[in-house]
């Protein structure tokens, strides 16, 4: 599912290492939760799950007596943003729960739109994308497993889900692995709002924030903290030479009045969290306490 060195345990280790995670650096072991390959997980029940009946999560993180999360909230591609919800359920997916999570949506390219840079093909770990003697990309959809990593790095919008419907089921099965997770032991969730990138930090590539740092959220209802770190963002003016700002000044902008899918208008969020209440993961509603 993905490229570069987190295919595997130890090379996964390696990066986290490189980039300043390490037992001297947290003052706690990194341990990569789905084993050396991503097969070590466990199948676990999801009560009132609707398109999940059992989340495939890394065992070493059901074996936690508590669970506490810490999120770099960001936007994100298809999900809109990456808040608690997306890092815990997609996070603690194993492999194949990750796949699961992302079946349902395969883009497709709209020709006419396609420059060639080949900046998709770059970033897909499937090599499904293909170049004809024109020079446009194609998807291989036997290939394609749906990750959408190709729909946010593609800068001319030619890049689409055929599945409309692929981001909100997206969005749903993320809130119901979350809710297979935290279920059942006490949970404890903190997230950062700072150098809000436009997509998922699982791109190599790095771009400049889209809105300026807000600061430190927490709360023990991973639905409300999503909750009010969207509405603190969409409070928030674009930051200058941002992706964002550059697509509110294209000549084919729409305004959504949301930053995020401004930013990348094939996503969607509000179905995660209106999903995410109604299993019972928590509520939508909150009192902000600043300190």
């Amino acid at each position: 599912l993905y490229t570069g060195r987190r295919k595997n345990a130890p090379e996964h280790l390696e990066s986290a290492y490189e980039n300043g995670f390490s037992p001297f650096s947290t003052g706690c072991h990194v341990i990569i939760g789905d084993g050396v390959k991503g097969t070590d997980d466990m199948e676990v029940p999801v009560a009132g799950g609707l398109y999940v009946k059992a989340a495939k999560i890394g065992r070493a993180i059901m074996d936690a007596d508590v669970f506490i999360s810490l999120t770099h909230f960001k936007g994100h591609e298809l999900a809109g943003f990456g808040g608690a919800i997306k890092n815990i359920g997609m996070g603690c997916g194993s492999r194949r729960g990750k796949m699961e999570q992302h079946s349902a949506g395969k883009p497709e390219v709209r020709q006419k739109k396609c420059r060639g840079c080949k900046l998709c093909a770059k970033q897909c770990a499937q090599e499904a994308i293909s170049f004809g003697e024109d020079g446009k990309a194609s998807i291989d959809h036997s290939k394609c497993v749906g990750c959408g990593r190709c729909l946010g790095v593609c800068n001319f919008n030619a890049i689409i889900n055929r599945n409309s419907s692929a981001a909100a089921e997206l969005n749903c099965k993320m809130a119901e692995y979350a809710k297979a997770v935290v279920d059942g032991r006490p949970h404890f969730h903190i997230s950062l709002i700072i150098d809000v990138s436009p997509y998922c930090d699982c791109h190599a590539e790095n771009d400049v924030p889209i809105l300026p740092d807000v600061g430190m959220f927490a709360s023990f209802d991973p639905v409300a903290l999503d909750q009010a770190c969207a509405d603190a963002c969409l409070r928030q003016q674009p930051l200058p030479g941002s992706l964002l700002c550059d697509r509110m000044h294209a000549e084919d902008f729409c305004d959504q009045h949301d930053h995020f899918i401004n930013t990348t208008p094939e996503s969607e969020w509000e179905s995660c969290l209106a999903h995410a209440e109604k299993i019972g993961l928590g509520t939508r509603q909150y009192d902000l306490i600043t300190v």
